[in-house]
């Protein structure tokens, strides 16, 4: 097998309605990069990464440009070595992590189209199933309740609510969801907004609510985050503040959370993250396979390495959901909030570029 082109197709996706994070301006649409492998055989392999300021730090241009150096060497690299072929790109996008992502989904495409195999059973093939949860923005309480009875409508059981403006007010939303949806899994992400007293003063108010606290406090501030770990009465996760396996071995190493988020487009796709979850398990720390606002492509991506490993207990992987023009369509399943797999080979996928 032989990669005779690459090509890099930036793909500007609007969302369906403007999506309101903590601290940072309303989000109306991000900017996808699809990469396209062909093969001198015939085979077509997709990758795509997301580049936005706010949600990964990245810039548009920044990440395109480095996809392009990386689609000129492609070509000279044995698909099948992937170990190999990765390990050639990575010098390209060293401050560039989005970019290696892109490609490292490409490759594993091939490598699985290449097996006969779905990603996920190359990986492990641990489950071929798992309960995703659904996001709730900043918004009012009638407004949070509002969407939490939608979505309940259409079978999510697991709402992740986004705070960490006001945390008074977060509390109260999230008290108000469960009155509404008394036997459903609630979940805040704080998004790093409160400040350590807060973050202590919400997870005492909604100890026995919630089933976790994601990113309570700043992301470069391991150490605040480890003292609220150690005083929490409801486990505490590390997002922002686990962007690699760099960071992930350091919170694990200080036991400054009970689990760790990993998120393909952050940390640099599918391999990168499999490390951090390698470090999870070994630290006894949960692994949640999570997503930012990114095409269905990277959802069926971070779906094949959450179904491989036994250590990832939770599912965060909605953010194709909110796109109004995804040109990616995966071959997973979306039931009753079950993300199912597909058993066709590769990552399973349609893309109409």
């Amino acid at each position: 097998m032989q990669i005779t082109h690459a090509e890099v197709v930036p793909v500007e996706l609007t969302l369906r309605e403007a999506v309101h994070l903590a601290h940072l301006a309303p989000i109306q649409a991000v900017t996808a990069i699809f990469v396209r492998l062909e093969t001198r055989q015939g085979q077509n392999a997709w990758g795509c990464t997301i580049a936005h300021p706010q949600l990964n730090g990245y810039q548009p241009g920044t990440v395109q440009k480095v996809c392009q150096d990386c689609a000129v060497k492609a070509v000279d690299l044995h698909p099948l070595n992937l170990e190999n072929a990765l390990a050639e790109l990575a010098p390209l996008c060293v401050d560039c992590p989005p970019a290696l992502c892109a490609f490292d989904l490409a490759f594993h495409d091939l490598l699985s189209l290449a097996a006969g195999l779905p990603l996920y059973r190359l990986l492990g093939g641990y489950r071929n199933r798992i309960q995703t949860s659904i996001t709730i923005p900043i918004a009012s309480i009638d407004e949070s309740v509002e969407l939490a009875r939608q979505y309940a409508a259409q079978g999510f059981r697991i709402f992740k609510v986004k705070g960490g403006v006001d945390p008074a007010a977060d509390v109260q939303r999230l008290q108000a969801i469960h009155r509404a949806c008394p036997e459903f899994i609630l979940r805040l992400d704080a998004d790093g907004g409160y400040t350590a007293t807060e973050a202590i003063e919400v997870a005492r108010a909604l100890e026995g609510l919630i089933e976790f606290l994601e990113q309570p406090t700043p992301a470069d501030d391991l150490q605040t985050l480890r003292e609220i770990t150690q005083l929490s009465p409801i486990p505490i996760l590390a997002d922002q503040s686990a962007c690699g396996a760099e960071s992930a071995l350091q919170i694990a190493a200080q036991r400054a959370a009970h689990g760790i988020s990993v998120k393909l487009a952050t940390c640099g796709g599918i391999r990168a993250a499999y490390q951090v979850d390698a470090i999870a398990r070994a630290g006894r720390l949960a692994t949640m396979v999570s997503c930012l606002i990114e095409p269905a492509l990277l959802i069926a991506a971070g779906l094949s390495l959450a179904l491989a490993s036994p250590n990832v207990q939770y599912g965060d992987l909605d953010g194709h959901l909110v796109l109004n023009n995804d040109p990616s369509q995966a071959g997973f399943i979306l039931k009753e909030g079950w993300l199912i797999a597909s058993e066709v080979p590769g990552l399973g996928y349609s893309v109409n570029l």
